[in-house]
């Protein structure tokens, strides 16, 4: 049996510790101890965005994040976005703007836009086009996708 270590972390705003591997991955961990399944799964080796969570604010690939680089930081996942049961701005932009299609690649590109928003909340439309490029859709809702977050940032300015 491997080796386990205690991981202790703030995840959508709650302490957390759970049992893991050295060599299990964020998303691992996400997904199949803690159940958190909005986290996706796509190509395993940091190129897709489908996995994208907020460490301390910042997008990163959780299938290729060390977990235990997760101790002690802040973790959100699409599942710790929402709050007493409103969606958050960018959540419903997607939905207005039609920019959710298959799913699949929805709460990474929702999860990228919020940490573009957090550091920059009025970004021209070069810089949402920068942020979401480590986000793959292979639906082609990109067009959606940008008119949702450009809304976003509108609506903060109003």
């Amino acid at each position: 049996m491997a080796k386990t270590y205690p991981l202790k972390m703030n995840l959508n705003g709650k302490e957390v510790q759970v049992e893991v591997s050295a060599s299990a991955t964020l998303a691992d961990v996400l997904r199949e101890q803690l159940g958190l399944i909005g986290t996706k799964i796509g190509c395993e080796e940091g190129e897709c965005g489908a996995c994208t969570v907020l460490i301390d604010g910042q997008a990163v690939n959780s299938c290729i994040y060390p977990a235990m680089k997760a101790a002690g930081r802040r973790v959100l996942t699409i599942e710790g976005l929402a709050k007493n049961g409103e969606l958050h701005p960018v959540q419903r932009a997607f939905i207005e703007h039609g920019a959710i299609q298959c799913g699949y690649c929805t709460p990474g590109m929702v999860l990228s836009a919020v940490a573009l928003l957090g550091q920059n909340p009025h970004p021209t439309e070069d810089e949402i086009r920068r942020a979401l490029a480590g986000n793959l859709c292979r639906c082609t809702g990109y067009i959606q996708i940008i008119e949702a977050i450009q809304d976003v940032a509108g609506r903060s300015q109003g």
